[in-house]
């Protein structure tokens, strides 16, 4: 799993059918310790997530199963984050 910020939306008129009914989100994906930005994303949403929320992100054949099996997508939105702590070593 990846964390992320969602920081935009996706609208497409036209996509592959595995794609309808679903929400998709512009996700800044984020290095939870240093706070840095790795790379920007498009994920299909399976949560409901809003701009400017941090989210979790899963990719590969699990973003297809979390979405839909028959989903076209590497990227999925799983889970809200509410808090985020980071344990450094002493």
């Amino acid at each position: 799993m990846r964390v992320g910020k969602v920081i935009g939306n996706v609208w497409a008129t036209k996509k592959d059918e595995g794609l309808e009914g679903f929400k998709l989100l512009v996700i800044d994906q984020i290095n939870p310790r240093t706070k840095e930005h790795d790379k920007t994303i498009v994920a299909v949403d399976a949560v409901g997530a809003g701009p400017g929320e941090m989210v979790l992100i899963v990719g590969g054949s699990t973003a297809r199963f979390a979405a839909n099996q028959h989903a076209p997508t590497d990227a999925t939105v799983v889970g809200i984050i509410d808090t985020l702590e980071i344990y450094e070593d002493e």
